[in-house]
């Protein structure tokens, strides 16, 4: 059964936004890492990059929209060589915001000044880390890749992210390891948050665990290994229609690193883009037309709606 058929058996077609509260801007592909499990086959060969006149007009929609958070991620969003000015003018306006980050990045010649901006700037981070276990991370993510993470964690917690005395906010996220479904995340961020302290003095506030998708990397790696059709069968039979109230497209709009407008990050790895009829670039933007639009559904989005659910800021039920 399909996803669409999977909504109307449930009463849920067409599924609609609810609001947007959150602007998810992704500012291009490029990183310096090229993880196993990336949607958005990131990597440091790649040469999509959002333009300055493209963050400007972002900026302008935030501010028409009266939109008030700006979730930024990529590939490494440091890797845009216009992020730091996109940061200072979208938290002149009163913006809360937020990067995904990779923590490696920090590492990275340029950059190691980066935590310190990010702090002066009260910016709210949400750093990738699969595993509390280096094995694991590394086969995934690259070798020293765990130990890179680490090190940037502990230079985050001593500028006050993710400490109780420091009040910026410091959240991780958990993606299993293959063709299984996380584990539930209140019982994952108390592990997290034990082994974490105990084995590296690390401390963060709060875990989200995301079921991996079936697109990107990771679908190649199931068609690689003729699991493909399985993994879809296992997502489609862990259909929960409780997650519906609270998955990201719910209440967010992305937007593409060239201003193209997506109901989520997935839709535009897949080049799903907002229904017809409605606005289709940052550029053209309605908050009248946009805030309660139907929203673009395919097979990929049995990964947000399986068990416990996925969203951006993890388990949605």
């Amino acid at each position: 059964m399909h996803f669409i058929e999977t909504l109307r058996k449930h009463g849920a077609y067409p599924l609609k936004a609810q609001s947007v509260e959150t602007l998810q801007v992704n500012v291009g592909y490029r990183c310096n890492m090229s993880c196993k499990h990336c949607h958005v086959q990131a990597g440091p060969l790649r040469e999509e990059t959002m333009a300055l006149e493209t963050m400007k007009a972002v900026l302008g929609t935030l501010k028409a929209a009266g939109i008030r958070t700006l979730d930024i991620t990529g590939g490494a969003p440091e890797c845009n060589p216009h992020l730091r000015f996109f940061i200072e003018k979208a938290k002149e306006i009163g913006c809360q915001v937020m990067v995904r980050s990779n923590l490696t990045i920090f590492l990275e010649d340029g950059m190691n000044d980066l935590p310190r901006f990010y702090k002066d700037h009260e910016v709210e981070l949400v750093a990738s880390l699969p595993y509390y276990l280096e094995e694991a991370v590394d086969r995934v993510r690259g070798e020293r890749t765990f130990e890179k993470s680490i090190s940037a964690l502990r230079t985050l917690n001593d500028l006050g992210f993710g400490v109780e005395r420091g009040g910026l906010k410091l959240d991780l996220v958990h993606n299993p390891q293959g063709m299984f479904f996380p584990p539930p995340q209140s019982t994952m961020e108390e592990e997290y948050r034990r082994e974490l302290e105990r084995r590296y003095g690390v401390f963060f506030n709060k875990l989200f665990t995301l079921t991996n998708m079936p697109i990107g990397r990771f679908r190649h790696f199931l068609t690689e290994k003729n699991q493909l059709e399985r993994y879809m069968e296992r997502l489609r039979n862990s259909f929960n229609a409780a997650t519906l109230d609270a998955i990201m497209c719910r209440h967010l709009i992305n937007v593409g690193w060239d201003g193209t407008l997506y109901d989520c990050d997935f839709n535009q790895m897949v080049n799903l883009p907002l229904l017809e009829n409605y606005p289709r670039t940052v550029q053209d933007f309605d908050r009248f037309v946009l805030f309660h639009r139907e929203i673009a559904c395919d097979d990929h989005c049995f990964g947000c709606t399986a068990g416990q659910g996925s969203s951006c800021k993890g388990a949605a039920a």
